[in-house]
Parts: C-alpha cells; sequence; structure tokens
C-alpha cells in the first residue's frame, strides 16, 4: 500500500474507487430523493439551476432554486422555463423519503434538498420525472457490488480449480482443463445472454441480482484456473514445495499455505482488471432489458432511455450514467497498471 502511494497514476485512481464506493454506500444519505419518488409532470425536467440573485436582484447567502413549468411547442415537446414567482431554499441535513442505512436501519435524513414544494434535479430528470442524481447514487450500489462479489467468486473457482490442476497435474489436470476449455470455447457475452434468457421473465429484481452474480461468475473462472494451473506448474518443483512433503504436510494444506499465496501478485492484479469486465457485463444485460429491472436502478438501465438519438438530442443529461461506467471502468484499469507496475521489478515505474 506504501508503494501505491509513491505511484501518481495508482493513488488517483485507487481515491476515484474510495470515493466512488462510499459514494454507493451512503448514497440513502446523499441523495435528495428516494430512487422511486416521482413526479409525471417533471418529466425529462432539465438540471436545476443554484442561484445567489433573484429576479429582483437581491443577493442571497443561502442559494436557491426555481422550480421549472413547461409549454408544449408545435411537436407537443415540453420546453421547460424557471417560474420566477417564488424562490425554494436549500438546506441541509433534511428529512425526506426514508431509506435504508447500509441496507437494514431505517433512516430518513438526506444531506441536502429544497424547501417543501420545489423540486431539485441536479442532474435532470427521467421520463417519470424521477432525480436521475438519486438513481446514478443508488444505482451505484448494483453496479459496484456486482463487480466486487461477481470477481470473488470467479477468482474462489479459479485459484482452487487452477491449484489443484497444476499440483496433481495426470488424468486431474487432463479433465479440469478440458473443462476450462469447453467453457472458454463458447463467446462469453452469447454465453452471458443465453444463460439469462434461460431463467424466467417474472422472477424478482433480488432472484435478478444474484443470477446475474452467478452467471458472471460462471463465465470468467475457466480463464483464470489455466493462468494458475500454469504458473502452479512451476512452483510445484520448488524447493520449499519439496521441504513441505519431505515433512509430512497434505497436499491439500501444501496447495492452500505455500502454493496460493505466491500467485498471490498475480491475482491481485488480475481481480483488479478483471472487475471492470463485470461491471461493464452487468450494464450490458440491463441495458437490453435482461439485468436489473426498473423501478431498481442499475448504471446500466438508466442508460436505457439513451438508446434513442433523439432523446440524446433533446435531453443530453440521460448520458451522465454512462461517465460513471466510463470513470469506474477507467479508474479500476489504471489501478491494475499501476499494480503490474509495482509487483513486476522490471517493468516498475514510480
Amino acid at each position: 500500500m506504501k508503494i501505491l502511494f509513491r505511484h501518481k497514476r495508482g493513488l488517483i485512481s485507487f481515491l476515484i474507487l474510495c470515493g466512488l464506493y462510499l459514494i454507493a454506500i451512503f448514497s440513502g444519505f446523499l441523495a435528495p430523493y428516494h430512487y422511486e419518488t416521482e413526479q409525471r409532470l417533471c418529466s425529462y425536467s432539465p438540471p436545476t439551476k443554484l442561484h445567489f440573485i433573484d429576479s429582483e436582484g437581491k443577493f442571497h447567502f443561502k442559494p436557491f432554486i426555481y422550480n421549472y413549468s413547461f409549454k408544449l411547442d408545435e411537436n407537443r415537446r415540453r420546453v421547460y422555463t424557471e417560474d420566477k414567482t417564488k424562490i425554494y431554499k436549500s438546506n441541509f441535513l433534511t428529512r425526506g423519503d426514508k431509506y435504508k442505512f447500509l441496507g437494514f436501519i431505517p433512516f430518513d435524513i438526506h444531506l441536502f434538498g429544497v424547501e417543501e414544494g420545489g423540486r431539485f434535479y441536479l442532474f435532470g430528470s427521467d421520463s417519470r420525472g424521477r432525480d436521475l442524481f438519486s438513481r446514478i447514487l443508488y444505482g451505484g450500489r448494483v453496479s459496484l457490488s456486482i463487480g466486487v462479489i461477481a470477481v470473488m467468486i470467479t477468482f474462489s473457482l479459479g485459484l482452487i480449480v487452477g491449484g489443484v490442476s497444476g499440483y496433481f497435474g495426470g488424468k486431474v489436470d487432463a479433465f479440469l482443463m478440458r473443462v476450462c476449455e469447453m467453457i472458454m470455447l463458447v463467446p462469453s457475452f452469447y454465453l452471458l445472454l443465453a444463460l439469462r434468457a434461460s431463467f424466467p421473465p417474472e422472477i424478482g429484481t433480488v432472484k435478478i441480482y444474484f443470477l446475474i452474480v452467478i452467471i458472471l461468475s460462471f463465465i470468467g473462472w475457466a480463464s483464470l484456473a489455466r493462468v494458475i494451473r500454469g504458473i502452479v506448474l512451476g512452483l510445484r518443483e520448488k524447493e520449499f514445495i519439496l521441504a513441505a512433503r519431505s515433512i509430512g504436510l497434505s497436499d491439500i494444506k501444501i496447495i492452500i499455505k505455500h502454493i496460493l499465496p505466491n500467485t498471490s501478485s498475480y491475482t491481485l492484479v488480475a481481480i483488479t482488471l478483471s472487475i471492470p469486465g463485470y461491471i461493464l457485463g452487468e450494464s450490458a444485460l440491463s441495458l437490453l432489458g435482461l439485468g436489473i429491472q426498473d423501478p431498481v436502478p442499475s448504471w446500466g438501465n438508466l442508460l436505457t432511455d439513451a438508446m434513442a438519438i433523439a432523446q440524446i438530442k433533446l435531453h443530453p443529461w440521460v448520458l451522465i450514467p454512462g461517465f460513471f461506467i466510463f470513470l469506474t471502468v477507467i479508474a479500476f484499469n489504471m489501478l491494475g497498471d499501476a499494480l503490474r507496475d509495482i509487483y513486476d521489478p522490471k517493468g516498475r515505474k514510480i
């Protein structure tokens, strides 16, 4: 960790990821509204502007907003304008929609909000008048957690299968590697779609979440197992492994205590570089309507509105969830590159 803090790109990406995960954990507190709170009359409302000077030229120390009102143009599209007849002052640590802190403690305090009657849309609203900023924060819980959970399952399977295959060799190695090759033969994205389509569409969101984790984990472990198997083949004839055998340690203890820990440098880098793939996999499924279902938000299904060019042209803020996906993927890749530089003495650039 100390070396990471001397690597500028690694430090920046690490801090970005820490910030994103903290935002996801405390999304209920940071978001001004619950992700299901909607106002149909504010459909596709543009981002709300903060003001310090009102229409009469009077300065206010506390920022305030104006609500938006709309008129229909000749194409029956809403044209929003600020209604400057009344101001709504901003407040901090306000009471609002209840949410569950850390998933189980009821809590109704929000970091910021506006006076009753006002609607504050920092990133604009979606087709049902729901605050896009709040939904992005809540959506981070799904998108960010799926990557971490899926990679934990994947690497547990890959380490075990690869370690056993490389250590024992022979028929065990041949059988396990053929299984890995069969899984790797199928293009991962099409396998992802096929596995998801095999489940009934009416299952609940929680079940869909865990199914996506299992599917993503099932796809990724085979290639890792082959790499770990190659590393273990080189380690099993080392002196410290022969010494462990000579004192009577069981094969399982040798694999767990001596061989797998020596793959940790590769594993740590591979985990960091693999998480973006799982996040993109979930986003792709949700974007296609096969993943997390509305009203529960994820960064993938929040991009559904952006699939139409007309929506992007008229309401460009619907692309903002894509920026968070982009930022997360870039940060993980930068962190993985930094860790690879650190653990590779020949290529280390700090």
